[in-house]
């Protein structure tokens, strides 16, 4: 652990020195001067005098360079029949035409865009065109429902929202369109247009005036060049849960993102410029953006995205098919794709099909890898299997065994040791720092490293009061966890009540509005319950208001339906019990981590401020169906 220690004692001594360094792997319109802007603490922001463009470091740069001809962006898609695939000479001019459909509609630099999309090249070229022209992109994830897009477009208030004709399940089509109408009519903010990218499986109506078609702008467009953006502008708002229902925006600056994500595929991944780089994950979460579009670009590698299923398009052998064909070196996706191809096919028999000599590394994030799955990815693929840690807010590692810096031995329920840059930190809830061994709140010291958020869209006060006011000079993650004797740090959860269905957060919050607002509930509770494929999903609770004699499991039902017309079927909430009471403190407080627990099967005292322990006793047959 000697050069890892070394490297992450320095990160941390001297920050500004350290990503200085780091900086010389971006190219600058203007170098800055400044590397670590303090003057605000505990705001910072870093490289602010800079001036850069990050599509022209992800594109532009590589082609000037000679690398025109390499690979950028290889699309493949079981659920279309559809493969194709970008140099990034290709990308780079298909970029900077979109662009100029953008700048045609009046987006110039610091407008917002909000990008609603499946996974196709469109959706990757819309993100960089906006960075090309200095926009600032929202991509709101195509299986939210239109009351979440309407709530994003509201708060973003972007000139254009980019969207297409539909999205592509295992089984289903999804008319995109009604949708996207149904959110802006709802929105008080009424963007000026909409570009509608008419994929063959469906084509929308577009309204004459507002909606724009993606190809006829592309025929009259005329190319963009990169515009000069500070270092601290915007590069992106990412829209995350709450423990309130409404949405937080977290804002992502250009420099700061460019320079950490850039350093993170030599250092955390192993994956240098031209070797293939597959995160299957979604560019409407942190994952896509960071490690779909970002940092393989950024890196000069080739990225793939793909529009599919660990299983059912066709079968568990999908990974593996993907793997072998375009030869990849790294796959980073969520442990829920693996306990889906474990539980299809258990001795991993499919594997035997595919040539995987190309492939390195397994890297594994977004919700907490249980032991079982660690195993048996570990022995079946026979390469590193590296479980890492990090948060929407964060937008790279926390945590994680650096397989281009320093290999270390594994420790299962571990991400390893944290990335240099992140001080992290044990707390109990009084603020006092803990021993190694001892479980309390995961914090990390101030100022956090380039890449993360810098503030939350339009709050500030939201953005102090959430991670910054609980321990002075300390951000804090939400989880819990603990360091062991060797400083290996393990991640045990959330600590509020954000659940992670499958590594998406969702806010209980959220979910509990919505089951409120029925005509026959009185109050609810919803709790993130242990699931061995996705990692938790949600239960909903729910006591009926005096007089409703309907049947429950009706009620149920149509609860089951009303969070999937306003959230989306992303929440995988599939059961809404009806019960007699909640289980409350004598403050009114409900009792959720003690429900958890019992839907867990987790034997915990019962609080000693629970009001009726009765109705706590009496929810174990109703949890025990979990």
């Amino acid at each position: 652990m000697g050069k890892y220690r070394d490297v992450w004692q320095r990160s941390i001594d001297d920050p500004a020195g350290f990503w200085g360094e780091a900086a010389k792997g971006i190219d600058w319109f203007r170098e800055p001067n400044i590397v670590l802007e303090d003057s605000k603490a505990p705001i910072y922001s870093w490289f602010p005098d800079g001036e850069l463009n990050t599509c022209f470091n992800a594109l532009d740069r590589h082609v000037r360079d000679g690398r025109g001809d390499q690979l950028a962006l290889i699309y493949d898609s079981p659920v279309s029949a559809t493969k194709t695939s970008y140099t990034y000479s290709a990308l780079r001019d298909e970029v900077a035409l979109f662009a100029g459909v953008l700048d045609e509609l009046g987006v110039n630099k610091g407008d917002r865009v909000v990008i609603y999309m499946p996974m196709i090249p469109q959706a990757v070229i819309a993100m960089l065109a906006c960075a090309r022209l200095g926009a600032v992109h929202s991509v709101v994830f195509g299986g939210f429902a239109s009351h979440e897009l309407a709530l994003r477009i509201e708060d973003a208030t972007p000139k254009v929202v980019v969207s297409a004709s539909c999205g592509i399940e295992v089984s289903r089509v999804i008319d995109y369109k009604p949708l996207l109408d149904a959110a802006l009519a709802e929105s008080k903010h009424k963007p000026a247009h909409t570009v509608i990218y008419q994929r063959p499986q469906v084509q929308a109506t577009l309204e004459p005036g507002r909606d724009v078609d993606w190809d006829e702008a592309m025929q009259k467009a005329r190319p963009v060049d990169c515009v000069s953006v500070n270092g601290d502008d915007p590069l992106y708002i990412l829209y995350t849960s709450g423990t309130t229902g409404r949405p937080k925006g977290v804002v992502r600056d250009n420099a700061g993102h460019a320079v950490a994500l850039h350093w993170t595929m030599q250092n955390v991944y192993d994956t240098q410029p031209g070797e293939v780089f597959w995160a299957a994950s979604d560019v409407g979460w942190v994952v896509g953006h960071s490690y779909i579009v970002y940092a393989p670009l950024l890196a000069g590698c080739t990225t793939l995205l793909y529009e599919g299923k660990p299983v059912g398009t066709p079968d568990a052998g999908a990974y593996w098919r993907v793997i072998a064909e375009y030869g990849v070196k790294t796959l980073f996706t969520a442990p829920t794709g693996f306990r889906a191809i474990k539980r299809e096919d258990p001795e991993g028999s499919m594997l035997d099909q595919y040539d995987l000599s190309k492939f390195r590394y397994l890297f594994l994030a977004g919700e907490r890898l249980d032991p079982e799955t660690y195993t048996w990815a570990s022995e079946l693929l026979g390469v590193p299997v590296v479980d890492h840690w990090w948060q929407t807010e964060t937008g790279w590692p926390i945590a994680s065994n650096m397989m281009g810096l320093e290999p270390m031995p594994a420790k299962p329920g571990s991400p390893t040791v944290p990335v240099p840059g992140f001080d992290v930190r044990i707390f109990d809830e009084s603020g006092v720092e803990v021993p190694e061994g001892r479980e309390g709140l995961i914090m990390i010291r101030t100022p956090l490293p380039p890449g993360c958020m810098s503030h939350v869209w339009g709050d500030d006060d939201k953005f102090f009061d959430t991670y910054l006011r609980q321990s002075p000079g300390f951000y804090l993650t939400g989880d819990g966890g603990h360091f062991d004797e060797d400083g290996y740090l393990f991640v045990m959860g959330r600590v509020d009540d954000v659940i992670n269905v499958a590594g998406h957060r969702l806010s209980t919050g959220e979910v509990e509005e919505i089951l409120a607002s029925h005509p026959d509930v009185a109050e609810c509770a919803v709790i993130g319950v242990a699931d061995d494929l996705k990692g938790q999903v949600p239960r909903g609770l729910v006591v009926l208001k005096a007089g409703v004699d309907r049947d429950p499991q009706v009620i149920g039902a149509e609860l089951v339906q009303l969070v999937r017309d306003q959230l989306g079927a992303v929440v995988c909430l599939r059961q809404v019990d009806v019960i007699g009471a909640l289980p409350k403190t004598r403050s009114g407080k409900v009792l959720r981590k003690s429900m958890r627990a019992m839907a867990d099967g987790v034997d915990i005292p019962v609080p000693s401020t629970i009001d009726n322990p009765s109705t706590l006793e009496a929810l174990r047959p109703v949890l025990a169906k979990s």
